[in-house]
């Protein structure tokens, strides 16, 4: 028999948290996109800058815990995968 390695363990199932997951994801991302926005207007508003970094961990964090649990959320080296290559199984964030 034919030794393929460790393996990585099983994607979770599509379920409540899943969803939670996209939703916290999605909102922090508008309020990242506002804040950039924002700041591209007002570069030395300190307030923001603090505000936008902490938002940015954040987001780290919950696309670290969503990937851990359902694969990832970017392609082209953005985000890391398990084998097999879990790019092409879906559902992909954008089509739920």
């Amino acid at each position: 028999m034919e030794n393929k390695g460790p393996q990585a363990p099983a994607k979770a199932p599509i379920d409540d948290r899943y969803y939670k997951l996209l939703h916290e994801l999605q909102a922090v991302d508008f309020v990242l996109v506002e804040l950039n926005l924002y700041l591209d207007t007002h570069p030395s508003d300190v307030s923001a800058i603090a505000q936008y970094n902490q938002f940015a961990q954040k987001r780290m964090q919950l696309s670290r815990q969503y990937e851990e649990l359902y694969g990832p959320l970017l392609n082209y080296g953005h985000s890391f995968s398990r084998s097999p290559f879990e790019w092409s199984q879906g559902p992909w964030p954008w089509q739920v």
